[in-house]
């Protein structure tokens, strides 16, 4: 089988129409801030979408009905039985500020030696392009679909999804009964293989809070009087032992352990080592698993108790000698099937009462649930032996991935069968300074849901 090489992909990618016009359309979404966190151009990048997908021939609905628009748009075969794959998407970023370093203005879109560099060009408005790109390739090829094509894209993926579960509940009777669901996005990992998944864990995230004293006391009384920062800390260290296994009674009763084709996925194909993890970071401490199949094991099917900051007590220049009144901290738990987090959040909030730290009050911010797959449905099946003839180094198939996103939330209204693989890299840069994909792998994407469309005919 021979494989085309990545200046090969680039060539085809110069020289093809379509890629090029919706490139230039990528240029455009890039230019266009849209992200929730800030309240900006949620609705104009919404409007936007509907006019593109309008002008390459769908059936296209806007809905409005929540603070970030909620985009569909259908493409219809014209054979009656014909079955219908799905493609989730959203619009919304990160935001790119100054705290993170650039080469170039992040909201325009750059390419340099065959890649191409700008907030969301991966997460996600390059993976938009690139398969609507495909779409458009093949009706002008074949002048038909062989299978219903419906995008839907949210505008609050990087916010928990606000909302989403909202419109799912309105379009679902609408949206039900697809062959396949293909994620926003994926990577190829460092070994260059293509990463096709499964799953997500769900998250829940909170405030600590707790106050001891109208004011601050002077820190002479710190041998008798407890101060709200050892309050708080001792309330942390007691939820979590040196190996990181939570302390919370009756939580990992409830986990839904993996099935032994899960097991076996990430046996086989999972390549993250505890040694690859201290080498990205530049790691001083050691990690809390070392053996291969443990530290697999936490990574993809456990749940992890995260310190996300810690905020008490005077930090100007100087000394203050003091024992603060108030401290907080922000956490998160990353969940696995069989957590939900309102139910993680009392059991948390019980198992404090029972160590002593009845002063605490935690606060709910936002939560997700989790999703996995054993990846057995004969449509990711499909997906998985297509991709082996674009990607030389293979594909890596996993049930699940450690990040979080809404995947239970689409799975529990529309019941399709789920596969996320996409036109990222090991190095992308999702949420940080020169998020980037390479030209290569955003055609080779174009070819292979080119191709995925093909095998429905």
């Amino acid at each position: 089988m021979a494989f085309s090489t990545e200046s090969e992909q680039i060539r085809k990618f110069e020289n093809d129409e379509v890629a090029q016009h919706y490139f230039e359309v990528l240029r455009t979404l890039i230019s266009k801030k849209s992200i929730f966190a800030q309240q900006i151009g949620l609705k104009e990048v919404a409007t936007y979408l509907g006019e593109i997908f309008t002008a390459a021939g769908a059936k296209v609905t806007v809905d409005e009905s929540h603070t970030a628009p909620f985009v569909i748009a259908k493409f219809f075969s014209t054979n009656p039985h014909a079955k219908t794959i799905i493609f989730y998407n959203h619009y919304d970023t990160v935001p790119a500020d100054d705290d993170q370093p650039w080469t170039d203005d992040p909201f325009t879109l750059s390419v340099h030696y065959g890649t191409m560099y700008g907030r969301g060009v991966d997460d996600d408005k390059g993976h938009i392009t690139a398969r609507l790109t495909a779409l458009r390739k093949y009706i002008r090829e074949k002048g038909d679909l062989p299978v219903n094509v419906t995008f839907i894209i949210e505008g609050a993926e990087e916010s928990a999804s606000t909302d989403l579960d909202k419109y799912l509940a309105k379009y679902k009777k609408d949206l039900r009964g697809a062959d396949l669901l293909v994620w926003e996005q994926g990577t190829r990992n460092s070994k260059g293989e293509l990463e096709i998944s499964g799953g997500n864990k769900g998250i829940v995230t909170f405030d600590m809070v707790v106050k001891s004293a109208n004011v601050d006391i002077h820190s002479s009384y710190g041998g008798v009087v407890d101060s709200a920062s050892w309050y708080l800390l001792n309330a942390l260290s007691s939820l979590r032992d040196k190996e990181g296994r939570i302390l919370v009674e009756g939580l990992y009763e409830l986990v839904q352990e993996p099935n032994e084709r899960e097991l076996a996925l990430i046996k086989k194909y999972a390549n993250k080592t505890a040694g690859d993890v201290t080498e990205i970071y530049g790691l001083t401490l050691p990690t809390l698993k070392e053996e291969r199949t443990e530290f697999l094991k936490r990574f993809y099917f456990e749940p992890a108790l995260n310190i996300e900051g810690i905020s008490t007590g005077y930090q100007g220049q100087g000394v203050k000698t003091i024992l603060p009144a108030e401290a907080s901290a922000k956490l998160e738990m990353r969940l696995v099937p069989g957590l939900e987090p309102q139910v993680v959040l009392d059991k948390l909030s019980e198992q404090l009462e029972k160590n002593g730290f009845n002063q605490i009050e935690l606060i709910y911010t936002l939560g997700e649930m989790s999703y996995r797959s054993d990846m057995s449905a004969p449509s990711i099946l499909t997906v998985i032996e297509l991709a082996k003839k674009f990607y030389k180094e293979g594909v890596c198939v996993l049930p699940t991935t450690a990040g979080t996103g809404p995947m239970h939330t689409v799975f529990h209204a529309l019941r399709v069968p789920m596969v996320a693989f996409g036109i990222g890299n090991a190095n992308s840069r999702d949420h940080g300074g020169d998020e980037n994909v390479k030209i290569s792998d955003y055609y080779t994407h174009i070819e292979l849901i080119k191709e995925l469309i093909a095998s429905y005919e």
